[in-house]
């Protein structure tokens, strides 16, 4: 049940990568915009209409099938494969020709991973500081049961229309290294039940009730024998 179970000590001080995760088709994206001249910030700035009393709530911005954002103003921004620190420092720079120094603010809101199988909570977690490594999604999940295979966890990835299925071998402190170590967002982690779970889920439920059902026949039939 050890993970990283060849990692003997600290033997080596490895550099941490940091990975931004890239927007995707259907990511929502809330952007605010803000400024020293708060009234020249306002047409960059849309929010839904409520009544007198509710407090109005920024909209967010939809990804569309051809990547793109309708943004106030500016009209179509294309936003699909570039991180949000990207498209802060693009906007922040458009934005000059508006306003000045305007300052942005972009946030993921629908990060979110999925882990499913044998592990105690299996669902779908949301991430909101757009950054988990595998280690923190399983622990989400409460860990793998004790039936759960630790050397072929599945990673599931959709980019750019295409559907990647990744092994993982939590065992192995290689996990560290590997590009997959940190998830992206809508990855989806498949834990396989071993054997002996695979064995005992095919001897099925009602099998107690026949074994029961067949001591008492012998039963009865023992006493009518005597």
């Amino acid at each position: 049940m050890v993970y990283l179970q060849d990692a003997d000590g600290i033997d080596a001080i490895e550099a941490i990568v940091k990975v931004e995760p890239k927007i995707q088709q259907n990511d929502i994206l809330s952007i605010n915009v803000s400024a020293m001249d708060a009234e020249a910030a306002l047409p960059f700035n849309l929010f839904e209409a409520g009544n007198a009393t509710s407090v109005p709530k920024p909209i967010t911005y939809l990804v569309n099938s051809d990547g793109e954002i309708n943004f106030p103003v500016l009209g179509k921004i294309k936003v699909e494969g570039f991180t949000t620190k990207e498209i802060t420092s693009h906007l922040a720079e458009t934005l000059a020709v508006y306003i000045k120094n305007p300052i942005v603010n972009i946030r993921l809101t629908n990060f979110k991973v999925t882990v499913l199988g044998e592990v105690k909570s299996p669902g779908t977690y949301p991430v909101p500081n757009e950054r988990i490594s595998i280690l923190e999604a399983i622990g989400l999940a409460g860990d793998l049961t004790i039936q759960g295979k630790r050397k072929t966890v599945v990673l599931i990835r959709e980019q750019n229309g295409k559907r990647t299925f990744i092994d993982i071998d939590l065992t192995s402190r290689e996990i560290l290294n590997s590009p997959y170590f940190y998830l992206a967002q809508n990855d989806v982690l498949i834990v396989e039940p071993n054997k002996s779970k695979v064995n005992s889920s095919a001897v099925g439920a009602n099998t107690g009730i026949i074994l029961t059902s067949i001591s008492f026949l012998i039963s009865i039939v023992a006493i009518l024998i005597r």
